[in-house]
């Protein structure tokens, strides 16, 4: 009953309203009706543009048109519910209060706050309309001013604030560790980006890893230097230097000579080590950086010394801590390189030694009389000891230790007649590495993971391309390489002290070769010495050669072309350089020359058959004014005295039309 008595009651209050504003609208006078026309006017004018804009799409038209759907009109129509909309507006508010509490509403100000929204986004479109044509309106250069102004603003922003960049994020360690792989271009590109990356990038491990991995300072550690980076930059402009005194033959020669009045009988050298044995039996160390040292007086052992006459000092051999010799009588002593005096070790072999080896990185040392090998090694105390006795089936020619083995597996390659065998102490029986019957082996060297022999064509095997070069693999024991087919025979070969891949080689055939590993080509064929090539060595840029004849010739690989020579009266037997110093040895073949007088009684033989040792230093220490004559200094616009640099190609330099007195 309760909801019948109030639809009842909402149906006459309706009627009622209905009622009183017709009666409102009859009893209005005759004046008004203009108005209210215009008013009319006005809305329908109103309601026409709000069509409009909802055809062009505007911004606020879904609202708008949202807001006349609430109300139940449509935009475009003029039906009894626009009237009726129409005349509310001229009619008291609480009869629009009570006509939205008759429909159901829930809020009697909803169209008032619908209006204020529709009027405030009309406003915003406005103002956003002008402000973009206002714009469009300004000059160009004044816009672009401003965009300058904004980047110039970022730009300082980012340089205040930190930047999180991945070094920061990530620990130093790891950091760093990613910064390893960069090249020096790379970082010095880094070391641009940031102040933290600045810091990554100049770190002292990387740049003592860099300086390591490019051959400087190889026995440094980090704390040597306080700046690494800088060390770099001076060892590279001096390798730049020191290559320019090689080409240019700048620097000093001296001449190791030992006033004993006999022949120079063999040489060896290791690093700044220079080690003569002569045909007195005395054996000479020179130590290239310290010239006055106590370790140059080698004492020999009591059973050759007390012969008379003594027995020739042959053999010699230096590493870094030993140095070796042996006598024809089948003595061998063994110094200190330390130390000097006395030998630490010394044995005998029964008959004359014919090879001899000492391992470059380790004490352990080979000799070899006739058919039977001996192998000596030192033990962690420094005992000398022997670790391995053989006898192969024919005489021992040549024989090298393998560089990198160590003291606790050495090996040995040997070469007898047309065989090469390798020995190793844990096997019991030498194993065959090559064997051609009719061609024997005429040279023979081994690096750490090759071994490389001449071998030469004889008899009915001259039509196979003539004098070949064999490299067998020391992991596999077998062949890798052929190399070289010469009518002449090979004399020597370098692949130890050779660059990696490439091998050099010597022939009689007047020529010095350089071989590809990897592809078995010929890299260079210079001719060089016209008696012969007795001994070479090769880097990544340069080439030294000697010849029977007693010419030392250094030759530019890549171009080919001989740079300087040097010449001496006896064949050059030893050459050995680095990036700073060049040794080379000139060995008399005759050892018992004739003395300096006609007789025979004056056993002491003439300075012109004793052979010579030279020493060439082309660092840009040896340059400064301490360590050069007074004379030698003068230049070619000066005109008195000559120069004596070997920079020289002639004794003297005369102006075109000089007085050759000047």
């Amino acid at each position: 009953m309760a909801g019948d008595e109030l639809a009842a009651f909402r149906e006459s209050w309706k009627q009622e309203l209905t009622s009183k504003g017709e009666q409102r609208l009859v009893a209005a006078p005759s004046g008004d009706t203009s108005g209210q026309c215009d008013k009319k006017d006005l809305k329908n004018r109103y309601f026409e543009d709000f069509k409009d804009l909802n055809n062009t799409g505007s911004p606020s038209v879904p609202e708008e048109s949202g807001c006349n759907e609430e109300e139940g009109g449509s935009v475009g129509g003029r039906g009894e519910e626009e009237e009726a909309a129409a005349d509310s507006q001229d009619q008291p508010e609480y009869v629009s209060i009570a006509r939205s509490l008759l429909d159901g509403r829930t809020s009697p100000l909803l169209d008032r706050i619908e209006e204020e929204r529709t009027k405030r986004k009309r406003q915003y479109h406005s103002r956003t309309n002008v402000c973009y044509a206002s714009l469009q309106q300004q000059p160009q250069g004044k816009v672009k001013k401003e965009e300058e102004l904004v980047d110039q603003l970022i730009q300082d922003l980012n340089e205040v604030n930190d930047i999180p960049f991945f070094d920061i994020e990530l620990p130093y360690e790891l950091a760093l560790k990613i910064f390893q792989y960069l090249d020096c271009t790379e970082l010095g590109r880094c070391a641009q980006v940031s102040r933290a990356w600045r810091v990554l990038a100049e770190d002292c491990v990387l740049w003592f890893k860099i300086c390591s991995r490019e051959g400087y300072l190889q026995d440094a550690s980090v704390s040597d230097s306080p700046c690494w980076k800088s060390t770099l930059r001076d060892c590279r402009n001096s390798a730049k230097t020191v290559r320019s005194n090689w080409k240019n033959r700048v620097g000093s020669i001296s001449q190791l000579q030992y006033e004993l009045g006999k022949v120079l009988c063999d040489v060896s050298s290791f690093d700044h080590f220079v080690l003569a044995g002569y045909t007195s039996g005395d054996v000479r160390l020179w130590d290239t950086l310290h010239w006055d040292a106590k370790a140059s007086y080698l004492k020999p052992n009591g059973l050759s010394a007390n012969m008379d006459p003594r027995p020739h000092a042959c053999h010699v051999q230096v590493n870094s801590t030993v140095a070796a010799a042996a006598y024809d009588d089948g003595c061998v002593d063994l110094w200190s390189t330390e130390t000097g005096g006395e030998p630490i070790h010394h044995y005998q072999i029964p008959g004359r030694i014919q090879a001899f080896a000492l391992s470059p990185d380790s004490p352990v040392l080979c000799a070899a009389t006739g058919p039977d090998i001996r192998l000596d090694c030192a033990d962690d105390r420094g005992y000398w000891r022997t670790l391995y006795q053989t006898q192969l089936p024919k005489t021992v020619e040549s024989l090298v230790l393998v560089p990198g083995r160590g003291q606790q597996c050495p090996l040995v390659a040997v070469a007898a007649g047309d065989a090469v065998l390798l020995l190793d102490p844990r096997e019991d029986e030498p194993g065959m590495l090559h064997s051609v019957y009719g061609h024997p082996v005429t040279c023979l060297d081994s690096s750490n993971s090759h071994v490389a022999l001449g071998v030469k064509s004889a008899g009915w095997a001259m039509h196979d391309g003539g004098n070949k070069i064999h490299v067998y693999s020391l992991e596999t024991r077998k062949p890798v390489a052929c190399l070289g087919s010469s009518p002449g025979d090979f004399s020597c070969i370098n692949l130890r002290n050779s660059p990696p891949h490439l091998l050099v080689c010597g022939n009689k055939d007047r020529r010095v070769r350089v071989f590809d590993l990897r592809t078995g080509s010929s890299v260079a064929s210079l001719y060089a010495h016209h008696l012969g090539v007795t001994s070479v060595q090769v880097d990544d840029w340069k080439i030294v050669s000697g010849g029977g004849e007693g010419l030392v010739c250094v030759w530019e690989l890549r171009m080919g072309t001989k740079l300087w020579e040097m010449h001496n009266r006896h064949p050059v037997r030893h050459v050995h350089f680095n990036n700073n110093t060049l040794v080379t040895a000139n060995i008399p073949d005759d050892k018992a020359p004739r003395g300096a007088c006609i007789t025979d009684d004056d056993l002491t033989a003439h300075r012109r058959h004793r052979g010579v040792i030279c020493h060439y230093d082309f660092s840009e220490d040896a340059l400064s004014q301490d360590h050069i004559l007074p004379i030698c200094r003068s230049d070619f616009a000066e005109s008195y005295g000559y120069n004596y640099n070997i920079g020289l190609a002639v004794p003297y330099d005369r102006l075109p039309g000089s007085h050759p007195s000047h």
